[in-house]
């Protein structure tokens, strides 16, 4: 008796991505292209100097409305707080305190909804879990049917300008209701690469239009999903089920930072009593390899006597180092910059030293002071 084969959804860019000679793979419950003809190399140092196009549509859009604070009872970011116009990064939690994904959410001028966008592989559950959570003070409407496009790389502004004028002025975490080439848009400043960019949603039926519009320009290549891992690891992003997961903490991920300094102090958000001000026996950390040899996901991490003190969570080779890296969770006494620990690969220890992120500098443009 054979297991029926799963039904694999598409993106409104799917016949695109055939026609550009995507090669396509299982992701996240979607056909989506992990590379083009270019190669995942090409295109990873392409988004690095010029400005590359992603299809994200798998990801999971929709609006908040009702009394949209309420979403604090299941993340720490400061929801109430975010100002008109402005995105904010946030974790959505267990009642445990624990990760159950991470998720941008915004506040459009003008309107009361927050716009919320989630995991691709998790959207079904957290939507569901927001909406019985919130049952009677906020209702969430799924927008599975948009397409959301990523233009990444330090020419993003000025191909994005030549279809939406005006937009260049917007600034990192910023959004706005807008047009690209002629199609209604919600444009943020943001994106998973490190790199300036944008994320822009529309409605399912204008992507191709807007898709083909971006790529038309000189300075944009289409970008799978292989350069948009090997993009994010060097930015030191972390991604859903591999580096952050339900077993994982906000202090133990190192993402204390994207809790809001009003939400701190009150802990009022689940399991806060602990993780703030609380010592974690585990931490993400950036690690170095000294070698060549990359370390993927899984790989034992040990101290210098050979005893095992962690797991690599994401690695790879950084085609803009010319050099391999990865992330990892480690016992708390390790996780300082500049400790010598050995990555088990193969059967060979190899030297490694743990260090910052992001490994490439970011190049978010924020606004001049």
């Amino acid at each position: 008796m054979t297991v029926a084969a799963e039904i694999l959804r598409r993106t409104p860019l799917y016949a695109l991505h055939l026609e550009l000679g995507g090669k396509m793979v299982p992701f996240a419950g979607y056909e989506m292209p992990v590379q083009y003809p270019t190669g995942i190399l090409k295109e990873h140092l392409h988004t690095r100097e010029k400005a590359g196009l992603f299809d994200v549509s798998h990801m999971g859009q929709g609006f908040l409305a009702g009394d949209t604070g309420a979403l604090e009872q299941l993340t720490p970011a400061d929801v109430a707080g975010l100002q008109e116009g402005m995105q904010r990064y946030g974790l959505l939690l267990t009642d445990a305190g624990t990760i159950k994904d991470d998720f941008m959410f915004s506040r459009l001028a003008g309107e009361s909804d927050l716009y919320l966008v989630v995991n691709a592989g998790t959207k079904e559950g957290d939507f569901a879990y927001i909406g019985e959570a919130l049952t009677g003070k906020a209702k969430l409407t799924p927008r599975f049917d948009r397409a959301l496009l990523a233009l990444q790389g330090p020419l993003a502004a000025q191909v994005l300008e030549r279809h939406s004028p005006g937009i260049s002025n917007l600034t990192f975490m910023k959004v706005v209701r807008a047009t690209v080439a002629g199609a209604p848009a919600i444009i943020s400043r943001t994106g998973y690469t490190g790199e300036d960019g944008f994320e822009i949603s529309i409605e399912g039926g204008d992507a191709e239009r807007v898709a083909r519009a971006l790529l038309g320009e000189s300075e944009v290549l289409p970008i799978g999903l292989g350069a948009r891992d090997s993009l994010r690891l060097e930015a030191g992003l972390c991604l859903y089920g591999h580096d952050i997961d339900e077993s994982r903490n906000p202090a133990q991920a190192n993402l204390m930072w994207s809790i809001g300094k009003r939400r701190k102090e009150a802990k009022d958000f689940p399991g806060a009593a602990s993780i703030v001000g609380v010592a974690q026996a585990i931490k993400r950390v950036g690690i170095r390899p000294e070698g060549r040899a990359p370390a993927r996901e899984g790989a034992e991490i040990a101290d210098k006597s050979g005893r095992v003190i962690g797991k690599v969570t994401s690695g790879g080779f950084g085609p803009s180092l010319n050099a391999p890296v990865a992330m990892g969770y480690v016992e708390s006494a390790f996780a300082a910059d500049g400790t010598q620990i050995d990555l088990l690969v193969r059967g060979k220890a190899l030297p490694a030293v743990v260090s910052p992120t992001p490994f490439v500098p970011h190049n978010y443009r924020r606004p001049t002071k």
